[in-house]
């Protein structure tokens, strides 16, 4: 696990950008692969969500290890995992992008969000969709999936390197969900991917509204000259930012 500890002026900086932002920003490192594919929100939220990985791995069922008696086990890598999360970090789960059967359901979730979890990504699916799409919590899946993960999903390790709709996810990795979707900052990069997307963000914040009033983008997005870069020092001068 990353020795990666986020502070608070790292995740403030990250609630308030977008994904696509965060997306340009690792594409200039040449990152190209960050966001977790055919994942989407279950419901709208007003903030974004951001936290450290925490993981767990699901691999192929097998019937004779994966019966309903063993979530009697309070160490069962799902359970434990619920219990183990820490607060302000995100449950990333690697489903291997089968959403026949859930990854978790409502009371585990509503579990996670009382403990104070930031939120949960599958790349497969939860059952008890609507009641999860009403917590507080973010939460991220490829769809609505009614059967219990025991049919075809076998937990199998917590807090290991996976995969999650494509994307490498190694634990302390960062997180960002917003309403499109989520992407994966790798730790070591947080900080400053935090602090170029706030300049990038007043920025395309002065560009929209430019282009609103009828602007051009050439020559602004990007900008090429002085000029625009100066009429953005007086735009942000005035907004306060």
């Amino acid at each position: 696990m990353s020795n990666y500890v986020l502070s608070n002026e790292t995740r403030d900086k990250l609630m308030g950008v977008a994904t696509p932002t965060i997306a340009t920003a690792l594409f200039r490192r040449g990152l190209r692969n960050q966001f977790i594919q055919d994942v989407r929100p279950l419901s709208p939220k007003k903030a974004n969500m951001v936290g450290q990985a925490f993981t767990l791995r699901y691999i192929p069922a097998r019937e004779d290890l994966n019966t309903l008696e063993v979530f009697r086990n309070p160490e069962h890598p799902q359970r434990a995992a619920v219990e183990q999360c820490p607060p302000g970090f995100v449950l990333v789960m690697d489903s291997r992008k089968d959403a026949r059967a859930a990854s978790a359901g409502s009371i585990l979730i509503s579990r996670l969000q009382v403990r104070g979890v930031a939120g949960v990504v599958t790349d497969g699916g939860f059952r008890d969709s609507p009641e999860i799409a009403a917590l507080d919590i973010p939460s991220y899946h490829h769809r609505p999936s009614a059967p219990t993960n025991l049919t075809l999903h076998q937990a199998i390790e917590i807090n290991g390197p996976i995969g999650c709709g494509d994307v490498a996810v190694f634990p302390g990795d960062v997180l960002v969900g917003d309403n499109e979707g989520v992407i994966v900052i790798p730790a070591h990069l947080a900080d400053e991917i935090a602090t170029e997307t706030v300049e990038m963000t007043a920025y395309e914040d002065f560009v929209t509204e430019e282009v609103m009033n009828g602007a051009t983008i050439i020559g602004l997005y990007p900008a090429t000259s002085d000029a625009p870069k100066q009429k953005f020092a007086e735009w942000r001068k005035q907004k306060g930012r």
